[in-house]
């Protein structure tokens, strides 16, 4: 590349990342996603503990770790604020746009790559997607780089150029990709060009995409991690492997079931407007000069949905690696229209940035699920040694919002047998508790337990609600600090709890 391409290439990918993160400060995180990975990689930050993801103090594998390094090395060069917590998802964002803009620069035109990036952009579902801090639009930058490095390398080797830097940088992506969110960052790249090298009919150029090099190297991005916490926690491969990528895929029972056409609907709803341009979408070869570019957009964009149709359990997010190609397909289609169709591109694109920036200016007065305002208020109260309680809940973002330097207790029947039966916040502490169960006899506690310990603080915080917090007779020397909807903040004293060896429970002076 040029020094002139170079420049461009790099005020590119800038003028991306600065539209995708602009607003990205200004909304609380969510509940429960956003809080769940954000309250990882806070702890993976304080506990400087990087090689294993926690959650309140325990190990969480319920994903692999590159999103909470991101999180986690953004949070330290910046602070800890809610923009740098979801620079993971910014990145994977700008990845997959400027990835989808240089190819397409390179294979179709500079008019082609700037409406391709354009549409791309300004689609709500991935502009929100790329300010949401959940491993979806990381794995998707991964999966669309990762495609398009490919696709760029065969192109390059068909035309008899050279090929082997641009095929390294495809397997090194799959990597990442893993690291993201497990084997679909390898399997789904590998499965489009399966499908399109067959349905263009070519399928003698899929050995061209085997390297013995790359392999190594994707290997050495993706294995070790893996390699060390199985020989650190021998259930890891199983619990990680078979049962989170095989077993939750192929099974019924967990969480957001939907029928098998579910995401046609939710990608053409979540595109609006561009929905509108959705007839231009060109056939394969159709205003082509490269038949087989179009054939790789249909491919990937077909292998996304289909795969994620699939399994009962769909969350809207899966399908974001679906949304480069179709957005290639649609700039690919207007720009070989005229008349009304080519006229269109303008006014989408402004109705498309200001549908964007209203759903987060939207958000930012309606978040529903958010535990900010109790962890701002712990914040400012909490002493140090105060203890803070969870009764029978995990706000995932309160150790965030609060500051938490260590992990708190949480208050439940643990030995419940229901509990590993039902894919909530329950079985997501009590699975991390069995890898390391001295831990989790610390953190998970039931009635006895957590009365010794508020007798060893100078004071305690409980968060839970008036009618749990009525119910326990050793609460009832709390106060309410702080409410908001459904649950409280409530500051207990040690004077306020019933501790053995004390005039308040009735042993003195026997």
């Amino acid at each position: 590349m040029k020094p002139l391409q170079r420049r461009e290439a790099w005020l590119a990918a800038l003028w991306l990342f600065a539209w995708l993160a602009a607003t990205a400060w200004a909304r609380p995180l969510t509940l429960p996603d956003e809080g769940r990975y954000v309250g990882v990689a806070w702890e993976m930050l304080q506990s400087g503990n990087w090689a294993v993801p926690t959650l309140d103090g325990m190990p969480f594998f319920h994903k692999p770790p590159l999103f909470y390094w991101i999180s986690a090395a953004a949070m330290s060069v910046f602070g800890p604020h809610a923009w740098a917590a979801r620079m993971p998802s910014i990145l994977g964002a700008a990845l997959a746009a400027w990835s989808l803009w240089l190819f397409t620069r390179r294979w179709d035109g500079e008019r082609e790559a700037r409406r391709a990036a354009l549409i791309l952009a300004t689609q709500p579902f991935f502009f929100i997607g790329g300010q949401f801090a959940n491993l979806d639009m990381l794995v998707a930058g991964c999966i669309s780089a990762t495609v398009l490095l490919g696709a760029h390398a065969l192109l390059l080797a068909e035309a008899g150029l050279p090929h082997r830097r641009a095929l390294l940088a495809a397997y090194a992506m799959a990597g990442f990709g893993v690291l993201a969110k497990g084997l679909i960052g390898g399997v789904l790249p590998a499965a489009v060009f399966i499908v399109w090298l067959l349905a263009s009919r070519r399928p003698a150029l899929i050995l061209r995409l085997v390297s013995l090099p790359g392999l190594g190297l994707f290997l050495l991005v993706a294995l070790p991690w893996f390699v060390a916490m199985q020989l650190r926690y021998p259930g890891f491969f199983d619990y990680f492997v078979i049962y989170h990528h095989f077993q939750r895929f192929a099974h019924s029972g967990f969480n957001n079931e939907h029928p098998f056409w579910f995401y046609v609907p939710v990608i053409l709803l979540l595109i609006f407007p561009w929905t509108l341009a959705v007839p231009a979408v060109p056939r394969q070869g159709e205003g082509d000069a490269k038949p087989s570019v179009t054939a790789l957009m249909w491919s990937w964009l077909a292998v996304i949905v289909v795969f994620f149709s699939l399994p009962r359990s769909k969350l809207v997010g899966y399908v974001l690696p679906a949304l480069p190609p179709l957005a290639w397909l649609i700039a690919a289609g207007l720009c070989a229209r005229q008349g009304r169709l080519a006229r269109m591109v303008k006014p989408l694109a402004a109705a498309a940035a200001l549908l964007c920036v209203g759903g987060v200016v939207a958000a930012v007065f309606y978040t529903p699920h958010s535990a900010r305002p109790l962890g701002l208020a712990l914040r400012e109260l909490r002493g140090a040694g105060d203890a803070v309680v969870f009764l029978d809940r995990y706000p995932y973002d309160l150790p965030f919002y609060a500051r938490l330097p260590a992990p708190a207790l949480v208050l439940n029947d643990w030995r419940n047998p229901d509990i590993p039966k039902h894919d909530d916040w329950h079985k997501e502490l009590y699975d991390a508790g069995l890898f390391e169960p001295a831990t989790a006899a610390r953190q998970l506690v039931g009635r006895e337990a957590l009365l010794a310990r508020l007798c060893a603080q100078p004071a305690s915080w409980i968060v839970g609600d008036r009618a749990q917090v009525a119910a326990e007779p050793f609460f009832s020397g709390a106060t309410e600090v702080k409410a908001v909807k459904d649950f409280s903040l409530w500051k207990l004293p040690r004077s306020g709890v019933s501790c053995p060896g004390t005039p308040s429970d009735g042993s003195a002076g026997r």
